[in-house]
């Protein structure tokens, strides 16, 4: 892409880099481009992609950046102490991320209540259903989390089929189904249960067993497995096909 030097705001609409975010989404844009976004204007003569490229030249990528300080920033042409605040913040976004990711991915899951310690804090209040997978390695550590549905207040449709799809993608050796009840009350529906032994009957056909679906209420919750529901649908006769 040759290099803009006029205002972000005179490009075709299609090259604006947060325009392109909304439209395409953030992977597809360069470390320049996003850090435009964040500078939000640029410097006399220079386009925010322009003095983004600058700023990444000069430290060295965005782990120079981070480490450099505000006197040593201020330096820069363009960059006053708004744009310093804005660059330092995000970085330290980024930062927090990736310890949350980290935190997350250590983690061991070894009862419903380590669901519950995990999950409540995203699902308990929500007035929409929402439902989540969380998949794990042969070790119980958690190695992948996703947010399967999001529906209507009393329901968020699930298939077992994306389930196992996605925990095939990961290399998960089982899975956790959780979901709220906006209601409050965590006691399991028809739908519930049926999703529940289709999808423990299902991961025994491919070897990615379903541990436990637990049901979050507002105060409570609901675990197939402490009920010893898991096991007692394992045991069932298969249904023909």
């Amino acid at each position: 892409m040759s290099v803009k030097r006029y205002a972000i705001r005179e490009w075709p609409e299609g090259e604006r880099p947060r325009e392109r975010l909304v439209a395409e989404g953030a992977r597809r844009l360069t470390t320049a481009e996003l850090l435009a976004i964040v500078l939000r204007t640029g410097a006399r003569g220079q386009s925010a992609v322009d003095l983004g490229r600058t700023l990444l030249g000069q430290w060295k990528g965005l782990a120079g950046l981070e480490s450099a300080e505000p006197d040593a920033l201020a330096e820069t042409t363009g960059m006053g102490p708004a744009k310093i605040a804005q660059v330092k913040a995000a970085l330290e976004l980024g930062r927090r991320l990736l310890a949350e990711v980290e935190q997350v991915s250590r983690q061991r899951i070894t009862s419903s209540k380590d669901v519950v310690e995990l999950m409540a804090p995203k699902l308990r209040g929500l007035q929409v259903e929402r439902c989540e997978v969380i998949l794990f390695n042969g070790g119980n550590e958690i190695v992948g989390q996703e947010m399967l549905s999001e529906g209507s207040l009393t329901e968020s449709p699930v298939y077992p089929r994306d389930i196992l799809q996605w925990a095939n993608r990961h290399h998960a050796a089982a899975v956790i189904l959780v979901h709220n009840h906006p209601s409050g009350h965590p006691q399991p529906s028809a739908g519930d249960r049926a999703l529940t032994e289709e999808l423990v009957l299902a991961g025994d056909l491919l070897r990615i067993p379903l541990v436990d679906h637990v049901i979050i209420g507002r105060r409570d919750h609901y675990s197939f497995a402490d009920r010893g529901l898991i096991e007692e649908y394992k045991r069932r006769p298969r249904r023909p096909a």
